[in-house]
C-alpha cells in the first residue's frame, strides 16, 4: 500500500521553528519528485516547496523563500521541510505529496498553527 504520512506539526510562536517530517512506505521515494503544499482556512492548497528526484534542485513559493528549507534522504525514505522564522500567515494544513509522470500521491496532512 503507498503511504505518506506527515509528522512534526504543532503550535509555535511568531518566529519559532519547525521540522516537518514525511515518510514514504509503498514506493520509493528516489523515483519521485517530492513537494510539500499548505492550505489555511477558506484558502486553495498551495504548493510551498518542491525538490527534484535527486535533490539537485528545489524550489519555493515566494512567501517561504529563505524561510524555508525542503530536502529529502532517498536511503531513508524520508522528506523533510525546515521551517523557520514562521509567520501567522504560514498557518496551514501541511500535506507531503509524491509525482511520477501523471502518478501523484498525498498524505493526510499535518497541522501548523502559528498563534502568541
Amino acid at each position: 500500500q503507498v503511504q505518506l504520512v506527515e509528522s512534526g506539526g504543532g503550535l509555535v510562536q511568531p518566529g519559532g521553528s519547525l521540522r516537518l517530517s514525511c515518510a514514504a512506505s509503498g514506493f520509493t521515494v528516489s523515483n519521485y519528485a517530492m513537494s510539500w503544499y499548505r492550505q489555511a482556512p477558506g484558502k486553495e492548497r498551495e504548493l510551498v516547496a518542491g525538490i527534484t528526484r535527486t535533490g539537485g534542485s528545489t524550489n519555493y513559493a515566494d512567501s517561504v523563500k529563505g524561510r524555508f528549507t525542503i530536502s529529502r534522504d532517498n536511503a531513508k525514505n524520508m522528506v523533510y521541510l525546515q521551517m523557520n522564522s514562521l509567520k501567522l500567515e504560514d498557518t496551514a494544513v501541511y500535506y507531503c505529496n509524491a509525482q511520477f509522470l501523471t502518478s501523484r500521491y498525498w498524505g493526510q496532512g499535518t497541522q501548523v498553527t502559528v498563534s502568541p
